[in-house]
Protein backbone atom coordinates (compact mmCIF):
# COMPACT_ATOMS: atom_id res chain seq x y z
CA UNK A 1 0.00 0.00 0.00
CA UNK A 2 1.09 3.65 -0.78
CA UNK A 3 1.96 5.39 2.65
CA UNK A 4 -0.17 8.98 3.34
CA UNK A 5 1.91 11.58 4.38
CA UNK A 6 0.28 13.48 7.31
CA UNK A 7 -1.29 16.13 4.83
CA UNK A 8 -2.91 13.37 2.88
CA UNK A 9 -3.87 11.39 5.57
CA UNK A 10 -5.54 14.95 7.27
CA UNK A 11 -7.04 15.64 4.03
CA UNK A 12 -8.45 12.11 3.87
CA UNK A 13 -10.20 12.52 7.03
CA UNK A 14 -12.03 15.89 5.71
CA UNK A 15 -13.13 14.07 3.10
CA UNK A 16 -14.62 11.60 5.78
CA UNK A 17 -16.30 14.18 7.88
CA UNK A 18 -17.81 15.64 4.44
CA UNK A 19 -19.61 12.51 3.17
CA UNK A 20 -20.20 9.19 4.52
CA UNK A 21 -18.27 5.96 2.67
CA UNK A 22 -19.98 5.00 -0.25
CA UNK A 23 -23.49 4.09 -0.07
CA UNK A 24 -24.80 0.66 0.32
CA UNK A 25 -27.74 -0.92 -1.49
CA UNK A 26 -30.99 -1.04 1.13
CA UNK A 27 -31.12 -4.60 2.20
CA UNK A 28 -34.26 -5.54 -0.23
CA UNK A 29 -35.71 -7.62 2.87
CA UNK A 30 -37.77 -7.47 6.10
CA UNK A 31 -36.62 -4.43 8.35
CA UNK A 32 -33.90 -5.31 10.80
CA UNK A 33 -33.25 -2.99 14.00
CA UNK A 34 -30.13 -1.86 15.39
CA UNK A 35 -30.17 -0.54 18.57
CA UNK A 36 -27.00 1.91 19.30
CA UNK A 37 -26.08 2.81 22.97
CA UNK A 38 -24.33 5.76 23.53
CA UNK A 39 -24.89 9.69 22.07
CA UNK A 40 -21.33 10.53 21.38
CA UNK A 41 -19.40 10.49 18.37
CA UNK A 42 -18.76 6.91 17.60
CA UNK A 43 -22.60 6.03 18.18
CA UNK A 44 -23.95 9.30 16.88
CA UNK A 45 -22.13 8.39 13.62
CA UNK A 46 -22.89 5.06 13.57
CA UNK A 47 -26.68 6.07 13.46
CA UNK A 48 -26.00 8.98 11.22
CA UNK A 49 -24.21 6.63 8.44
CA UNK A 50 -26.94 3.44 8.67
CA UNK A 51 -29.68 5.91 8.01
CA UNK A 52 -27.73 7.27 4.94
CA UNK A 53 -26.57 3.95 3.90
CA UNK A 54 -29.37 1.21 4.75
CA UNK A 55 -32.44 3.23 5.42
CA UNK A 56 -34.56 -0.40 5.32
CA UNK A 57 -32.76 -0.53 8.89
CA UNK A 58 -34.36 0.73 12.01
CA UNK A 59 -31.97 2.57 14.28
CA UNK A 60 -32.69 3.36 17.76
CA UNK A 61 -30.40 5.25 19.29
CA UNK A 62 -29.86 5.24 23.14
CA UNK A 63 -29.09 8.37 24.92
CA UNK A 64 -28.17 9.52 28.84
CA UNK A 65 -29.19 13.13 28.42
CA UNK A 66 -30.81 15.26 25.90
CA UNK A 67 -27.48 16.92 24.23
CA UNK A 68 -23.89 16.24 24.12
CA UNK A 69 -21.15 17.97 24.83
CA UNK A 70 -17.94 17.29 23.51
CA UNK A 71 -14.67 16.68 24.95
CA UNK A 72 -12.63 18.23 22.32
CA UNK A 73 -12.65 21.78 22.75
CA UNK A 74 -13.75 21.51 26.00
CA UNK A 75 -10.31 23.22 26.92
CA UNK A 76 -11.51 26.49 25.05
CA UNK A 77 -14.53 26.43 27.68
CA UNK A 78 -12.39 26.17 30.82
CA UNK A 79 -9.83 28.54 29.46
CA UNK A 80 -12.88 31.11 28.76
CA UNK A 81 -12.39 30.87 25.40
CA UNK A 82 -15.68 30.09 24.29
CA UNK A 83 -19.21 29.31 26.40
CA UNK A 84 -20.26 25.82 26.75
CA UNK A 85 -23.15 25.89 24.41
CA UNK A 86 -20.97 26.30 21.26
CA UNK A 87 -19.52 22.71 22.52
CA UNK A 88 -22.96 21.24 23.14
CA UNK A 89 -25.05 19.38 20.54
CA UNK A 90 -28.54 18.05 20.55
CA UNK A 91 -30.04 15.37 18.43
CA UNK A 92 -32.72 16.74 16.27
CA UNK A 93 -31.12 16.30 13.15
CA UNK A 94 -30.79 12.62 13.51
CA UNK A 95 -34.38 12.61 14.86
CA UNK A 96 -34.81 14.90 11.90
CA UNK A 97 -32.76 11.80 9.70
CA UNK A 98 -35.30 8.62 10.94
CA UNK A 99 -32.98 7.31 13.95
CA UNK A 100 -35.26 6.63 16.81
CA UNK A 101 -33.63 8.66 19.99
CA UNK A 102 -34.54 6.74 23.47
CA UNK A 103 -33.20 8.89 26.31
CA UNK A 104 -32.58 6.31 28.83
CA UNK A 105 -28.99 4.69 30.73
CA UNK A 106 -28.42 1.00 29.39
CA UNK A 107 -27.25 -0.97 32.57
CA UNK A 108 -27.37 -4.39 31.01
CA UNK A 109 -26.74 -6.14 27.75
CA UNK A 110 -28.27 -9.13 27.03
CA UNK A 111 -26.66 -11.24 24.83
CA UNK A 112 -28.31 -14.33 25.36
CA UNK A 113 -31.67 -12.82 24.17
CA UNK A 114 -30.26 -9.84 22.09
CA UNK A 115 -31.77 -7.02 24.83
CA UNK A 116 -30.62 -4.01 25.94
CA UNK A 117 -31.50 -3.49 29.58
CA UNK A 118 -32.53 0.41 30.71
CA UNK A 119 -32.84 1.85 33.71
CA UNK A 120 -36.64 2.01 33.34
CA UNK A 121 -36.59 -1.85 33.11
CA UNK A 122 -37.72 -1.17 29.67
CA UNK A 123 -35.98 -3.82 26.77
CA UNK A 124 -34.67 -3.69 23.45
CA UNK A 125 -34.52 -6.02 21.36
CA UNK A 126 -31.82 -5.77 18.09
CA UNK A 127 -30.65 -7.97 15.74
CA UNK A 128 -27.33 -6.45 16.25
CA UNK A 129 -26.29 -3.45 18.61
CA UNK A 130 -23.43 -0.95 18.49
CA UNK A 131 -22.34 0.46 21.79
CA UNK A 132 -19.92 3.21 22.23
CA UNK A 133 -20.65 4.49 25.67
CA UNK A 134 -17.40 6.42 26.60
CA UNK A 135 -15.41 5.53 29.18
CA UNK A 136 -15.89 5.28 33.39
CA UNK A 137 -13.64 7.15 36.33
CA UNK A 138 -11.82 4.88 38.40
CA UNK A 139 -12.84 6.80 41.01
CA UNK A 140 -12.24 3.79 43.56
CA UNK A 141 -8.40 3.59 42.42
CA UNK A 142 -6.96 6.43 44.22
CA UNK A 143 -7.44 6.95 48.25
CA UNK A 144 -8.53 9.76 48.56
CA UNK A 145 -10.50 10.76 45.52
CA UNK A 146 -13.91 9.46 44.88
CA UNK A 147 -17.17 11.11 43.72
CA UNK A 148 -17.79 14.02 46.54
CA UNK A 149 -14.11 14.75 45.64
CA UNK A 150 -14.91 15.33 42.31
CA UNK A 151 -16.60 18.47 43.61
CA UNK A 152 -13.43 19.69 45.08
CA UNK A 153 -10.46 18.40 42.95
CA UNK A 154 -12.76 18.37 39.43
CA UNK A 155 -11.76 16.07 36.61
CA UNK A 156 -13.65 17.35 33.80
CA UNK A 157 -12.79 14.50 31.67
CA UNK A 158 -16.62 14.15 30.74
CA UNK A 159 -17.45 17.64 29.13
CA UNK A 160 -20.11 19.33 31.02
CA UNK A 161 -20.78 20.45 34.58
CA UNK A 162 -17.38 19.46 35.40
CA UNK A 163 -16.01 21.76 32.53
CA UNK A 164 -17.72 24.62 34.09
CA UNK A 165 -16.57 24.08 36.92
CA UNK A 166 -13.21 23.79 36.66
CA UNK A 167 -13.25 26.55 34.44
CA UNK A 168 -15.13 28.75 37.34
CA UNK A 169 -12.27 27.35 39.96
CA UNK A 170 -9.37 28.73 37.39
CA UNK A 171 -11.20 32.05 37.08
CA UNK A 172 -11.32 32.63 40.46
CA UNK A 173 -8.06 31.10 41.62
CA UNK A 174 -6.01 33.44 43.78
CA UNK A 175 -3.44 36.47 42.10
CA UNK A 176 0.37 34.05 41.95
CA UNK A 177 -1.52 30.86 42.50
CA UNK A 178 -1.10 27.09 41.45
CA UNK A 179 -3.00 25.12 39.09
CA UNK A 180 -2.39 21.53 40.19
CA UNK A 181 -2.91 18.78 37.39
CA UNK A 182 -2.46 15.28 38.05
CA UNK A 183 -2.71 13.04 34.78
CA UNK A 184 -3.12 9.11 34.88
CA UNK A 185 -0.95 6.66 33.09
CA UNK A 186 -2.33 5.28 29.79
CA UNK A 187 -4.86 4.48 28.66
CA UNK A 188 -7.01 7.06 28.96
CA UNK A 189 -9.56 9.14 27.08
CA UNK A 190 -7.71 11.67 24.58
CA UNK A 191 -4.03 11.18 25.20
CA UNK A 192 -3.07 14.68 24.75
CA UNK A 193 -5.87 15.98 26.14
CA UNK A 194 -4.12 17.24 29.76
CA UNK A 195 -1.22 19.28 27.88
CA UNK A 196 -3.41 21.02 25.94
CA UNK A 197 -5.03 21.45 28.64
CA UNK A 198 -2.20 22.89 30.37
CA UNK A 199 -1.47 24.89 27.59
CA UNK A 200 -4.69 27.14 27.34
CA UNK A 201 -4.47 27.59 31.09
CA UNK A 202 -1.76 28.88 30.95
CA UNK A 203 -2.53 31.02 27.97
CA UNK A 204 -6.08 32.21 30.65
CA UNK A 205 -3.26 32.59 33.23
CA UNK A 206 -0.89 34.80 31.64
CA UNK A 207 -3.45 37.61 30.63
CA UNK A 208 -5.33 37.07 34.20
CA UNK A 209 -2.99 35.69 36.80
CA UNK A 210 0.97 36.18 34.98
CA UNK A 211 2.83 34.91 38.54
CA UNK A 212 0.81 31.83 38.73
CA UNK A 213 2.17 28.88 38.19
CA UNK A 214 0.97 25.21 36.75
CA UNK A 215 2.45 21.94 37.82
CA UNK A 216 1.58 18.38 35.97
CA UNK A 217 2.22 15.07 37.87
CA UNK A 218 2.20 12.64 35.02
CA UNK A 219 1.93 8.85 35.64
CA UNK A 220 4.19 8.37 32.39
CA UNK A 221 7.40 9.65 31.31
CA UNK A 222 6.44 10.73 27.86
CA UNK A 223 3.60 12.03 26.61
CA UNK A 224 1.34 12.16 22.81
CA UNK A 225 2.81 15.45 20.72
CA UNK A 226 5.41 15.61 23.47
CA UNK A 227 8.17 17.83 21.64
CA UNK A 228 5.37 20.09 20.01
CA UNK A 229 4.21 20.99 23.39
CA UNK A 230 7.26 22.03 25.16
CA UNK A 231 8.45 23.56 22.12
CA UNK A 232 4.97 25.90 22.45
CA UNK A 233 5.15 25.85 26.56
CA UNK A 234 8.94 27.35 26.24
CA UNK A 235 8.14 29.73 23.70
CA UNK A 236 4.70 31.19 24.58
CA UNK A 237 4.83 30.75 28.89
CA UNK A 238 8.18 30.25 29.86
CA UNK A 239 8.90 29.42 33.44
CA UNK A 240 5.14 28.97 34.02
CA UNK A 241 4.70 25.35 33.53
CA UNK A 242 6.57 22.57 35.71
CA UNK A 243 5.86 19.07 33.78
CA UNK A 244 6.90 16.16 36.59
CA UNK A 245 7.45 13.10 34.85
CA UNK A 246 6.57 9.49 36.66
CA UNK A 247 10.32 8.73 37.34
CA UNK A 248 10.37 11.65 39.48
CA UNK A 249 7.49 11.48 41.48
CA UNK A 250 7.23 7.88 41.86
CA UNK A 251 3.26 8.11 41.47
CA UNK A 252 0.36 9.48 43.01
CA UNK A 253 -0.35 7.51 46.77
CA UNK A 254 -3.33 9.92 47.65
CA UNK A 255 -5.30 13.25 47.67
CA UNK A 256 -6.61 15.13 50.55
CA UNK A 257 -9.32 17.60 49.14
CA UNK A 258 -9.31 19.38 52.06
CA UNK A 259 -5.76 20.33 52.10
CA UNK A 260 -5.87 20.40 48.30
CA UNK A 261 -3.24 18.48 48.29
CA UNK A 262 -1.27 15.18 45.89
CA UNK A 263 1.11 13.11 47.53
CA UNK A 264 3.36 11.18 45.44
CA UNK A 265 6.15 8.80 46.61
CA UNK A 266 8.48 11.85 46.56
CA UNK A 267 6.93 14.95 47.54
CA UNK A 268 3.25 16.43 48.55
CA UNK A 269 1.99 19.21 46.03
CA UNK A 270 -0.55 21.24 47.05
CA UNK A 271 -2.59 23.64 44.49
CA UNK A 272 -5.13 26.65 44.49
CA UNK A 273 -7.01 24.99 42.08
CA UNK A 274 -6.13 20.97 41.84
CA UNK A 275 -7.63 19.01 38.21
CA UNK A 276 -7.48 15.45 39.23
CA UNK A 277 -7.89 13.12 35.99
CA UNK A 278 -8.01 9.97 37.02
CA UNK A 279 -7.48 6.42 35.69
CA UNK A 280 -10.24 5.09 33.48
CA UNK A 281 -11.72 2.03 32.50
CA UNK A 282 -14.33 1.30 29.73
CA UNK A 283 -18.21 1.89 30.67
CA UNK A 284 -19.83 0.08 33.44
CA UNK A 285 -22.62 -1.26 31.34
CA UNK A 286 -20.09 -3.01 29.68
CA UNK A 287 -17.99 -4.66 32.19
CA UNK A 288 -21.01 -5.62 34.18
CA UNK A 289 -22.36 -7.61 31.14
CA UNK A 290 -19.13 -9.42 30.52
CA UNK A 291 -17.96 -7.13 27.64
CA UNK A 292 -14.56 -6.62 29.33
CA UNK A 293 -13.83 -10.10 29.81
CA UNK A 294 -11.07 -10.27 33.17
CA UNK A 295 -9.66 -6.82 32.12
CA UNK A 296 -10.93 -3.11 32.00
CA UNK A 297 -11.53 -2.55 28.45
CA UNK A 298 -13.27 -4.47 26.17
CA UNK A 299 -11.48 -6.84 23.46
CA UNK A 300 -13.18 -6.69 19.94
CA UNK A 301 -12.42 -8.07 16.67
CA UNK A 302 -10.82 -5.68 14.85
CA UNK A 303 -11.87 -5.96 11.76
CA UNK A 304 -15.59 -6.52 12.39
CA UNK A 305 -16.31 -4.42 15.86
CA UNK A 306 -17.90 -7.49 17.11
CA UNK A 307 -17.27 -8.71 21.09
CA UNK A 308 -15.58 -12.37 21.55
CA UNK A 309 -18.04 -12.22 25.17
CA UNK A 310 -21.21 -11.17 23.01
CA UNK A 311 -21.82 -12.09 19.58
CA UNK A 312 -24.33 -9.42 17.57
CA UNK A 313 -22.54 -7.30 19.66
CA UNK A 314 -19.85 -4.51 18.49
CA UNK A 315 -18.20 -2.19 20.68
CA UNK A 316 -16.20 1.34 19.51
CA UNK A 317 -14.95 4.03 20.84
CA UNK A 318 -13.37 4.95 24.07
CA UNK A 319 -14.64 1.57 25.73
CA UNK A 320 -12.98 -0.83 23.45
CA UNK A 321 -9.50 -2.11 22.39
CA UNK A 322 -8.93 -0.64 19.14
CA UNK A 323 -5.55 -1.78 18.07
CA UNK A 324 -3.11 1.36 17.39
CA UNK A 325 -5.87 3.61 17.42
CA UNK A 326 -6.20 6.11 20.01
CA UNK A 327 -9.25 6.80 22.11
CA UNK A 328 -10.26 10.22 20.85
CA UNK A 329 -13.67 11.71 19.63
CA UNK A 330 -12.42 11.89 15.91
CA UNK A 331 -11.46 8.06 16.09
CA UNK A 332 -15.06 7.13 17.69
CA UNK A 333 -16.43 8.74 15.09
CA UNK A 334 -14.46 6.74 11.86
CA UNK A 335 -15.09 3.91 13.97
CA UNK A 336 -18.69 4.46 14.13
CA UNK A 337 -19.03 4.98 10.38
CA UNK A 338 -17.41 2.07 9.45
CA UNK A 339 -18.48 -0.10 12.27
CA UNK A 340 -21.84 0.86 10.76
CA UNK A 341 -21.01 -0.17 7.26
CA UNK A 342 -20.13 -4.04 8.84
CA UNK A 343 -23.71 -4.34 10.70
CA UNK A 344 -25.25 -3.53 7.44
CA UNK A 345 -23.46 -5.74 5.49
CA UNK A 346 -23.39 -8.29 8.35
CA UNK A 347 -27.63 -7.72 8.13
CA UNK A 348 -27.51 -8.63 4.62
CA UNK A 349 -25.82 -12.09 4.29
CA UNK A 350 -22.70 -9.94 2.44
CA UNK A 351 -18.71 -9.80 3.59
CA UNK A 352 -17.86 -6.59 4.92
CA UNK A 353 -15.05 -4.92 3.35
CA UNK A 354 -11.71 -4.10 5.58
CA UNK A 355 -11.38 -0.61 5.01
CA UNK A 356 -8.91 2.15 6.11
CA UNK A 357 -9.01 4.35 9.39
CA UNK A 358 -7.96 7.37 9.98
CA UNK A 359 -7.63 9.41 12.65
CA UNK A 360 -6.50 13.15 13.08
CA UNK A 361 -6.39 14.74 16.58
CA UNK A 362 -5.58 18.72 16.75
CA UNK A 363 -4.85 20.11 19.95
CA UNK A 364 -4.19 24.23 20.84
CA UNK A 365 -0.79 25.40 22.59
CA UNK A 366 -2.69 29.14 22.36
CA UNK A 367 -6.08 29.85 20.42
CA UNK A 368 -3.77 30.82 17.93
CA UNK A 369 -1.41 28.22 17.90
CA UNK A 370 -2.74 24.25 16.84
CA UNK A 371 -0.27 21.28 16.48
CA UNK A 372 -1.64 18.20 15.02
CA UNK A 373 -1.32 14.46 14.42
CA UNK A 374 -2.51 12.25 12.06
CA UNK A 375 -2.62 8.38 11.49
CA UNK A 376 -3.79 5.65 9.35
CA UNK A 377 -4.77 2.47 10.54
CA UNK A 378 -5.31 -1.00 8.42
CA UNK A 379 -6.02 -4.41 9.76
CA UNK A 380 -2.95 -6.75 9.35
CA UNK A 381 -2.24 -10.20 8.75
CA UNK A 382 -3.14 -10.93 12.56
CA UNK A 383 -6.26 -9.08 12.88
CA UNK A 384 -5.32 -6.15 14.14
CA UNK A 385 -6.22 -2.89 13.52
CA UNK A 386 -2.31 -1.24 13.15
CA UNK A 387 -0.55 1.74 11.81
CA UNK A 388 0.59 1.91 8.73
CA UNK A 389 3.84 2.32 8.34
CA UNK A 390 5.04 5.39 7.22
CA UNK A 391 2.02 6.83 7.11
CA UNK A 392 0.18 9.88 9.33
CA UNK A 393 2.51 12.09 11.75
CA UNK A 394 3.21 14.95 13.66
CA UNK A 395 3.31 19.25 12.74
CA UNK A 396 6.76 19.87 12.17
CA UNK A 397 8.73 21.19 15.20
CA UNK A 398 10.19 24.82 14.65
CA UNK A 399 7.36 25.69 12.15
CA UNK A 400 6.51 29.57 12.76
CA UNK A 401 3.69 31.73 13.51
CA UNK A 402 1.90 31.63 10.66
CA UNK A 403 1.91 27.61 10.40
CA UNK A 404 0.66 27.35 14.02
CA UNK A 405 -2.31 29.91 13.06
CA UNK A 406 -3.26 27.85 9.99
CA UNK A 407 -3.12 24.72 12.02
CA UNK A 408 -5.27 26.86 14.75
CA UNK A 409 -7.66 27.33 11.93
CA UNK A 410 -7.52 24.14 10.47
CA UNK A 411 -8.65 23.05 14.03
CA UNK A 412 -11.83 25.15 14.49
CA UNK A 413 -12.43 24.02 10.45
CA UNK A 414 -12.25 20.32 11.55
CA UNK A 415 -14.37 20.69 14.55
CA UNK A 416 -17.19 22.87 12.94
CA UNK A 417 -17.19 20.29 9.94
CA UNK A 418 -17.38 16.99 11.98
CA UNK A 419 -20.12 18.02 14.17
CA UNK A 420 -21.95 19.32 11.38
CA UNK A 421 -21.72 15.84 9.82
CA UNK A 422 -22.67 13.95 12.78
CA UNK A 423 -25.21 16.29 14.96
CA UNK A 424 -25.96 19.07 12.40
Amino acid sequence: MVGYTRRQAIVASSSFISASLLAAPSLGQGKSHVVIVGGGFGGASAARTLRDIAPDIDVTLVVATETFSTCPFSNLVIAGEIPMSQITFGYEALISAGVSVRRGVATRIDAARNMIVLDDGQELAYDRAIVSPGIDLKLDEVPGYDAAATEVMPHAWKAGAQTELLRDQLAAMPEGGTFLMSVPNNPYRCPPGPYERASLVAHFLGKSNPTAKIIILDGKDSFSKQPLFVEGWERLYPGMITHVPFAENGGVLNVDPAAMTIETAFETFKGDVVNFIPPQRAAEVLLRSGLGGNGDWCPIDEATFESPHAPGVHVLGDSAVVGDMPKSGFSAAVQGANCAHVVASLLRGTAAERGVLLNTCYSFVAPDYGISIAGVYRVNGEGRLASVKDAGGTSPVGANDGFRQSEADFARSWYTSLTHRIFG
